[in-house]
């Protein structure tokens, strides 16, 4: 860096990261427990469309909707439970860097399912299910915070 580039203050990011972490992770934690709930209720009352397109059921019914045999909708609110459980404050300010980088990787596997299911949605399916496509958001937005948060983190922090 030269003299004339102003340094980054690092700080300035950091307060947010938690907290926002914190919020998607109960958000995804909430959809995932109701799709997990659908699931084991015959997903008759999901309330989504069940036609054409937009086909909750078809989706959420489909065999793609389990991965060796359990069912994605577990899946999901295990990864929530799992993000929830290193998102608090004092774990973002930990200097373990196996923490630090075990969370950036456990979003990292998030996205890389979310890839999946949407491929499987779009591809397979030829269906898409508004209420898993709100946890694709939200374990796509949880990485973009945790991958954020990780990077601006003080290096002598590490």
């Amino acid at each position: 860096m030269s003299a004339s580039e102003p340094e980054l203050d690092r700080s300035l990011v950091q307060p947010w990261v938690p907290l926002t972490s914190l919020v998607l992770a109960v958000a995804g934690l909430a959809i995932s427990l109701y799709l997990t709930i659908e699931h084991f209720s015959a997903s008759s009352t999901l309330a989504c469309p069940d036609t054409g397109a937009l086909n909750c059921l078809k989706v959420t019914t489909s065999e793609q909707s389990a991965v060796l045999g359990i069912p994605v909708a577990v899946l999901g609110l295990v990864y929530f439970v799992a993000m929830l459980a290193v998102s608090p404050g004092p774990l973002w300010r930990s200097k373990l860097p196996a923490l630090r980088y075990g969370r950036l990787a456990l979003a990292a596997i998030g996205v890389l399912f979310v890839f999946y299911l949407v491929f499987a949605e779009l591809f397979q399916l030829k269906a898409i299910c508004l209420w898993c496509t709100g946890v694709h958001v939200l374990a796509v937005a949880l990485f973009a915070v945790t991958a954020i948060g990780t990077a601006w983190a003080d290096p002598s922090d590490l």
